[in-house]
C-alpha cells in the first residue's frame, strides 16, 4: 500500500478512537478542523448575532465556492450551495421543461430519489424514462447508450456511484455521447465527490450535485450544486426568493445570472464554513492520494471477505470504490448490522427499494454495505472479516 500518513488522520479524526466506523457513504467521521470550524461559527452566532456572525465572515463563506470550483475543476459562478445533494439534484432536475414524448435515460443502478422525481415528471407531463441496459460487467452500457438515442432524448441522467455497491460508472464516456449528440447530461456524484478526482470538464457534465457529509467528511445538512455556464440561464429555477431574484418593479423581477439563482438567502451558513473546511482538507491530502488508499483498502477488504465460507462480495464494475457489499448466507444483512453493532463497528444496508431496478434484476432484496475511507486502517478491515466470519460460522 502507498505511504500514507495514517498516523495524522486518525489524530485528527476523534471518532476513530472508539469506533470502527464503514459506513462513510452515509456520512463519514468528521475531521478535527471541519469540526472546529463548524462549531466556531455556532459559537459566533450565539456571542454576536447570526446575521452579524455572516456579515464577520463573508471572506470566509465566499471562499467556499472557490474550493467547491477547484475540486471539480469549474468556475466560482457555477457552483451554489444546497441543504444536500438531493435537494440540488432536484433543484437542477425540476428547472428542466419536459414534455410529452421527451425521453430521459437513466442507468438500472439509479438511486430512488432521482427515480421517484422522473416518475413524477412524466406521469406530469407524458414524458418517458427509460434505463440504459448494463454491460457484461454490471456498469451502464455505452455502447446500449448509443443505440438508443434519437432526436427525443431530452436528458442522459446518471448516477456516478450507486448506493448499493462498488460500482463506478463511466460517466465520461457517458459524456462524451452526450456532448457529441448535444443532449443535457445530468451527473448525481453524492456518493463519488471527495473519494475520487472528479473534473466536470473531463466528465463533459452540464450538471453534477453532490453531498458533503459522505466522502468529503463534511457537516450533515449541506452540499453543492454545479450548473455549467452555458446551461444557467436556460434553467428557471421552480422556486425564487430575494436572493435568487432581485424584485425591480410591483410587476417585474430578474433572476441572478449565475448559479446561486437555485440558492434560497436563508441557509446552514455553520455547515457552509463546515464543506468549504472539508474541502479544502481533502484538498490538502489530495484527491489521488485518497482514491489510491480507497481502492487498495477496499480490494483489500474484498479479498479478506470472499474466501469466508457462505460470504458472496456483490460489487460490480470494470472499477470498484470503497463501497464493499455481501451478504452471508442464512443471515440477514440488518442482523449482521446490529450484532457488528455491538462490537462498535458501523455498517449499513442496501435494500431493494433504494435501487430498485439493480436489486431486482441481480435477485437481491437487501446486502451489507461497508464503505470505508482513508482513515480505516488494514487491521480494522482484518477485524472486520474476522467478525464476519465468527458470524457467518455461528
Amino acid at each position: 500500500m502507498a505511504l500514507f500518513d495514517i498516523e495524522r488522520a486518525r489524530q485528527e479524526t476523534p471518532g476513530s478512537q472508539h469506533i470502527l466506523h464503514l459506513n462513510n457513504a452515509g456520512s463519514s467521521l468528521m475531521p478535527q478542523p471541519v469540526l472546529e470550524a463548524t462549531v466556531a461559527h455556532l459559537q459566533l452566532e450565539a456571542q454576536i448575532g447570526g446575521y452579524e456572525a455572516v456579515e464577520r465572515q463573508q471572506a470566509v463563506l465566499e471562499h467556499a465556492y472557490d474550493a467547491a470550483a477547484a475540486l471539480i475543476n469549474c468556475s466560482r459562478d457555477e457552483i451554489a450551495f444546497m441543504e444536500n445533494a438531493t435537494r440540488a439534484w432536484d433543484m437542477a432536475f425540476y428547472a428542466l421543461p419536459f414534455k410529452a414524448g421527451d425521453r430521459i435515460l437513466t442507468s438500472m443502478s439509479e438511486y430512488a430519489s432521482n427515480y421517484i422525481a422522473y416518475l413524477q415528471v412524466t406521469q406530469k407531463t407524458g414524458a418517458v424514462v427509460e434505463a440504459i441496459p448494463d454491460d457484461a460487467y454490471g456498469q451502464v452500457s455505452v455502447e446500449a447508450l448509443r443505440n438508443m438515442l434519437d432526436e427525443r432524448v431530452r436528458l442522459i441522467s446518471i448516477t456516478h456511484v450507486p448506493t448499493s455497491g462498488g460500482l463506478v460508472n463511466p460517466i465520461a464516456e457517458i459524456g462524451k455521447v452526450a456532448r457529441e449528440a448535444g443532449i443535457l447530461y445530468l451527473v448525481d456524484a453524492c456518493q463519488s465527490v471527495g473519494q475520487m478526482p472528479i473534473d466536470v470538464q473531463k466528465i463533459g457534465c452540464d450538471i453534477l450535485s453532490t453531498t458533503g457529509r459522505k466522502y468529503l467528511r463534511g457537516p450533515r445538512g449541506t452540499g453543492f450544486l454545479y450548473i455549467r455556464r452555458e446551461r444557467i440561464e436556460q434553467m428557471e429555477p421552480v422556486f425564487l426568493d430575494l436572493h435568487s431574484a432581485n424584485w425591480t418593479s410591483p410587476e417585474s423581477y430578474e433572476i441572478r445570472k449565475d448559479a446561486r439563482r437555485f440558492e434560497t438567502w436563508e441557509t446552514n451558513y455553520a455547515g457552509k464554513i463546515g464543506l468549504a473546511t472539508a474541502i479544502d482538507y481533502a484538498m490538502d491530502w489530495g484527491i489521488d492520494a485518497i482514491w489510491r488508499r480507497i481502492k487498495d483498502l477496499s480490494y483489500n477488504l474484498r479479498t479478506q471477505l470472499s474466501p469466508i465460507p457462505g460470504v458472496i462480495v456483490r460489487d460490480r464494475g470494470v472499477t470498484q470504490c470503497g463501497i464493499v457489499t455481501f451478504t452471508v448466507e442464512g443471515i440477514e444483512p440488518e442482523e449482521i448490522k446490529q450484532q457488528l453493532a455491538k462490537q462498535q463497528i458501523n455498517v449499513s444496508v442496501a435494500v431493494r427499494n433504494s435501487t430498485l431496478l439493480d436489486m431486482d434484476a441481480r435477485g437481491l432484496t437487501t446486502m451489507v454495505r461497508a464503505s470505508l475511507h482513508y482513515y480505516n486502517t488494514p487491521e480494522e478491515l482484518t477485524r472486520f472479516s474476522s467478525a464476519i466470519a465468527q458470524l457467518a460460522d455461528f
